[in-house]
């Protein structure tokens, strides 16, 4: 099981509201021979509902994951 802490969230305003997110993280593994981090890019609207430290860490979770696969 890979373990993902979320290291920060960056949103860029444009015009007063939010435009975009950056969630920067970090993640390993169990026996931490496996480490992972960078940041997944969101829209405003992809964001809002999963501002959570535990929806935003699903959200990597899958985002990674997929690009894994995709490989």
């Amino acid at each position: 099981m890979m373990t993902i802490n979320i290291t920060s969230v960056n949103v860029r305003y444009a015009e007063g509201a939010a435009d975009s997110v950056q969630v920067h993280f970090s993640a390993y593994d169990d026996q931490r021979t496996i480490n992972v981090n960078g940041y997944i890019p969101l829209t405003a609207a992809e964001y809002e509902g999963n501002e959570s430290l535990s929806a935003l860490e699903g959200l990597v979770r899958q985002e990674v994951s997929s690009k894994i696969k995709a490989a």
